[in-house]
């Protein structure tokens, strides 16, 4: 088994500190948002399953925000290369499977909220973010639609669920098989 990498060896460039924020606080609030959702469907009909929709609506809200800053962020500040000596060891299709894996999870940050903003639209009951400001509706009120998109938020749901748990268990392989310091480029701490 490869030695860890030492403190005083060369680490690889990290991601800029609202990069990493931004990172960790839009994974938790998808774990969040997809307990929360898998939680409320399971409910019967009372209080506490409508004010878990809202909860699960504000927070898909919320999630679409941090999506586009965290794009634009990206966009306008590269991300650090991954080093030299990783790319070459690893075999090609870990480096395809690297760029699909985030290329995807992009498009889903931003689908799976505008899906779910959809059919609630679609469904006729709208989003009051925070109880505070009701939302334009997405799409007009179509029952008919409503039952075409409700699936298609948790399909493309428990596919971004699916591509997070990869993104972790590839993160966990870097810093515990490989043990190259991948990791640490997304955790805070000194520079």
């Amino acid at each position: 088994m490869p030695s860890p990498t030492p403190p005083t060896a060369s680490r690889p460039a990290r991601y800029t500190r609202t990069a990493m924020l931004m990172h960790w606080v839009l994974g938790l609030a998808l774990i969040g948002a997809f307990c929360v959702g898998l939680y409320m469907t399971s409910l019967p009909f009372s209080p506490a399953r409508l004010k878990l929709y809202n909860w699960h609506k504000w927070a898909g809200i919320t999630i679409l925000a941090l999506s586009v800053l965290r794009l634009l962020w990206r966009a306008t500040h590269r991300p650090p290369a991954l080093p030299a000596a990783m790319v070459q060891a690893m075999p090609r299709w870990q480096t395809l499977a690297h760029h699909a894996t985030h290329g995807l999870l992009y498009v889903l940050f931003l689908a799976v909220p505008l899906i779910g903003w959809a059919y609630s639209s679609a469904a006729g009951f709208p989003i009051v973010f925070l109880g505070l400001w009701q939302l334009p509706d997405f799409v007009p009120v179509d029952k008919e639609l409503a039952e075409a998109i409700k699936p298609w938020h948790l399909y493309s749901a428990c596919t971004m669920a699916a591509l997070v748990v990869l993104h972790v268990a590839a993160a966990l392989k870097h810093q515990f098989i490989d043990r190259d310091g991948l990791i640490a480029r997304m955790l805070p701490g000194p520079r």
